[in-house]
């Protein structure tokens, strides 16, 4: 019984040891893998307002100047199947509500389906020549991945997903009060219509 004994010891700590050497090569390659990036904690930021970002002509633009409005923020793309009915409902929007302090600022991307493929230029001419657009349009983005716009990076860390933080396709919706506090998250699928009671229930708010 006690040469059984040790011999079940014995595997139990040699177990015991393939076990944590496991786990510490893990870790290790963990590490190797996904190192911490100074560039991504530099690009946190405690307020939307403290952001900067390049509008569709290159130009630098503080977020900050759109204090004290309610913003709708939209990653946009030209050829997607969503892409008419989203132009045409975030135009009677605008059309209704920026008298309010409403803002729509749109993001192009390309990283859905390589739907927004066409340079600022293009991408100008097709939303405020074809789609009619007369809100802000910003320069082209990237919203997921390792060159996520400092934006976005801020937006999702304020409302995640349904299913993780990531933006699932063109036309995903962030609403922003007029203090500047990310209030909702919708789904690329959510018309912006749909959206109209709680822009108008925060542009009542103070």
């Amino acid at each position: 019984m006690a040469k059984s004994s040790r011999w079940v010891n014995h595997r139990t700590q040699s177990k015991t040891k393939k076990l944590i050497l496991f786990l510490v090569l893990a870790f290790v390659f963990y590490i190797y893998k996904y190192p911490s990036s100074p560039a991504v904690v530099e690009q946190s930021s405690s307020s939307i307002y403290a952001i900067s970002i390049k509008d569709i002509e290159g130009k630098d633009v503080s977020l900050s100047k759109f204090t004290g409005k309610v913003l709708l923020i939209v990653n946009v793309a030209s050829k997607c199947g969503l892409t008419q009915a989203n132009y045409k409902e975030l135009n009677i929007l605008y059309a209704k509500h920026k008298s309010k302090g409403f803002e729509i600022l749109a993001f192009p991307c390309n990283q859905f389906g390589s739907q927004e493929p066409g340079s600022n230029k293009q991408i100008k001419e097709t939303i405020c020549g074809i789609f009619k657009a007369e809100f802000p349009v910003f320069d082209k983005i990237e919203v997921n991945g390792k060159n996520t716009s400092p934006l976005y990076k801020f937006l999702k860390e304020q409302k995640g997903g349904l299913f993780g933080d990531s933006i699932k396709w063109n036309f995903a919706k962030f609403l922003v009060d007029r203090q500047g506090n990310v209030v909702d998250r919708y789904a690329p699928t959510t018309s912006p219509l749909e959206i109209e009671k709680d822009i108008e229930k925060l542009l009542a708010s103070a």
